[in-house]
């Protein structure tokens, strides 16, 4: 009954939309709720891991840290981040994306209510490792999402909006956090961020099937979503992804770049409150205008790659433009740790998250551009990883350096190398940027 009743869905669905072309966008929109799922999934993701930012200067107030001991906070949720990066990518890819996703939201929201318990510092270095392990979950399952339910054209710009989803999150967390902590104290913080998992899970579960199952996914839309050549079904194994270059392009590229923007995540709040001064409570408009310019720059880069695909450019020359474009974009945030205007200093942080979130939009859909769906987790996951140690590297680095001269230069200096650098090894290893041979590998 369940498959008649999709079929007859999908047939009326079909009739309705005035024989749209198969490969039309215009043939079905049922993507793009998928795709606002994807995105509000992330935001939840990015508030939960910025609260400790956020409250950074409170928390060392009250509970007497010093730079290097948040630096090993930052440290351990990298590392957890890590580990699950490769574990639950490859959960993900086990499972599916509907119970894998649904089961690493509940486990980072229960994490991030967690910081709420104890006051030591072990409590909280627990916590912050279970969430860094939940939260690992979130960009294998969404880009695996996206190589499912969007075809080769489309995935940077869904990437990109979805990706948002970070900045809208470190938007809401600076104005929403401060409030709660005056009124409520800061535990109360972690508890109402945390809870709002729960709200997205019951979303989720009823909204998210697989296209070829899904009873709103009209058969036009389903052809368009299927207009790729079909890749062969089958399990990838995760050892025989480690010899291909495209991996390790993937994987460079992330260690590279990763560890920027988790410098910005964690130690912006602190920046502009030490170098220019603000409070807990005037902080959150400087950040908002940081990650509203950076939710652009996410966006328009996803969108720029997928512009120059549907007016004929080949794959390997859009990426490899906008990531070239964006790596450029970031390089003046090398003058603003001595910028003595706060909006000047602000306006050089917006344009290089911006930035950054393009780069980091057309290089997820790289994955999707140079494996099958079925092991697209697995790379996200190793790329992950690799992002995650190199976060808990810049984590030792911005600690002691902060410790020892008070000063974020170098943080800013590695900041505005980092991207040229990696689009240079990705260049290196995959100049045609050619589809990774893994047909044979079951």
């Amino acid at each position: 009954m369940g498959r008649a009743a999709s079929s007859a869905n999908r047939a009326s669905a079909a009739d309705s939309e005035a024989a749209a072309p198969a490969t039309s966008p215009r043939a079905g929109y049922f993507r793009w709720v998928i795709c606002a799922l994807l995105l509000f999934g992330t935001t939840k993701n990015y508030m939960d891991r910025q609260v400790l930012g956020v409250l950074k200067t409170t928390l060392q107030h009250d509970l007497g840290w010093n730079e290097i001991d948040y630096g090993n906070l930052v440290f351990a949720f990298q590392a957890a981040y890590a580990v699950g990066m490769v574990v639950v990518g490859r959960v993900i890819d086990r499972l599916g994306t509907r119970l894998g996703y649904a089961l690493s939201m509940v486990f980072w929201s229960l994490a991030s209510m967690g910081h709420a318990i104890g006051s030591s510092f072990t409590s909280f270095v627990i916590a912050r490792s279970a969430l860094g392990f939940g939260e690992s979950g979130v960009f294998p399952a969404s880009i695996k999402t996206v190589a499912e339910w969007f075809p080769r054209k489309e995935r940077a710009l869904a990437t990109g909006i979805f990706n948002a989803g970070t900045n809208v999150g470190a938007i809401i967390t600076p104005l929403v956090v401060p409030w709660i902590t005056i009124q409520w104290g800061w535990r109360w913080a972690f508890i109402i961020t945390g809870a709002l998992g729960f709200v997205w899970l019951a979303f989720w579960l009823l909204l998210y099937r697989e296209p070829a199952k899904h009873p709103r996914v009209s058969k036009a839309e389903l052809d368009f979503i299927r207009s790729d050549p079909q890749e062969a079904p089958g399990e990838i194994k995760w050892a025989r992804l480690i010899p291909h270059r495209q991996t390790w392009a993937f994987v460079v590229g992330k260690f590279m770049t990763d560890p920027i923007w988790w410098f910005y995540l964690f130690w912006i709040p602190d920046f502009l409150q030490r170098k220019h001064g603000l409070s807990l409570m005037k902080i959150g408009l400087p950040i908002v205008v940081i990650y509203v310019i950076a939710d652009v720059g996410s966006v328009a880069g996803g969108w720029l790659s997928s512009w120059l695909i549907h007016r004929g450019r080949s794959v390997n020359f859009a990426r490899k433009t906008a990531l070239l474009i964006c790596a450029v974009c970031v390089v003046p945030i090398v003058f603003a740790y001595n910028m003595p205007s706060l909006w000047g200093a602000v306006l050089l942080i917006g344009l290089a998250a911006a930035a950054h979130q393009g780069f980091s939009a057309n290089l997820f859909t790289l994955t999707s551009d140079t494996f099958p769906a079925q092991a697209v987790g697995s790379v996200v996951g190793m790329g992950g990883m690799a992002g995650a140690i190199g976060g808990m590297l810049i984590a030792k680095i911005v600690g002691y350096t902060l410790q020892w001269t008070g000063s974020y230069m170098v943080p800013f200096l590695m900041a505005g190398c980092a991207y040229l650098l990696a689009l240079a090894a990705i260049q290196l290893l995959v100049p045609k940027l050619e589809p990774a041979n893994v047909q044979n590998i079951q």
